[in-house]
């Protein structure tokens, strides 16, 4: 079923294979969700996001002239792209580049052979501010590839700012809980892990709980074998 075009978010698809940018364009436009420019490359990739300013990117990682890792960077970077939100196109999902897009601020990834209603899943669901990928599945990335980056993730780091709750309720993000496996885990309603989580991601000025699981593994929070400090 088609969207309210003023309600549909606004897309710009970035990918070096003109067959990739095609098909993605008329799964969009068959749930009324426009794709509003089209990128070969990183460098057009920053031109159409600062041009268009879209809701939603879908960014290629591995493109010619500036990879997908550096303009998510420069995007993520701009005034403008506060608001937007960048989801990561891989043909391998433990990929050391959507490691370190995911820390630069990306939403999360897909694979290129994602069914079409799950591409539409996901523009919906990271323009609505939430992250693209199951906690768990970031958590294996992060595990593979923590420690290994030239420079410390492009996030808000100080969590001294957390209260003790606050510390054990990021530990178990990092974990891959949801918010239901929260609440069961802390005896809380889920209302009230939810404004637990919102005040995380508020002081560590992190976009999403895929920002919130890298973190963890980068600070030491927690470890690769998933035990709190």
């Amino acid at each position: 079923m088609s969207e309210d075009p003023a309600a549909a978010p606004r897309v710009v698809v970035a990918d070096d294979q003109m067959l990739v940018r095609s098909g993605f364009r008329l799964i969009l436009a068959s749930a009324g969700i426009p794709v509003v420019a089209e990128a070969a490359d990183g460098r057009e990739a920053v031109t159409a996001a600062l041009k268009h300013r879209p809701d939603v990117m879908l960014m290629d990682i591995r493109m010619p002239e500036m990879d997908g890792l550096e303009a998510t960077r420069q995007i993520l970077g701009s005034r403008c792209g506060q608001d937007m939100r960048i989801i990561i196109l891989t043909t391998f999902d433990l990929d050391q580049y959507v490691y370190a897009a995911l820390a630069a601020g990306a939403s999360g990834f897909l694979l290129k052979d994602v069914s079409p209603e799950h591409l539409i899943a996901a523009v919906r669901m990271v323009r609505s501010g939430d992250a693209l990928l199951a906690p768990s599945i970031t958590r294996r990335l992060v595990e593979r590839y923590a420690g290994q980056q030239s420079k410390p993730p492009e996030v808000g780091a100080d969590l001294s700012a957390l209260t003790p709750r606050e510390l054990e309720v990021l530990g178990l993000i990092a974990r891959g809980l949801s918010n239901a496996e929260l609440a069961a885990e802390l005896v809380l309603s889920e209302a009230t892990v939810k404004t637990h989580v919102a005040r995380i991601l508020a002081k560590l000025q992190l976009r999403d709980r895929v920002q919130a699981v890298v973190l963890a593994y980068e600070t030491g929070l927690v470890s690769p074998g998933g035990v709190n400090r």
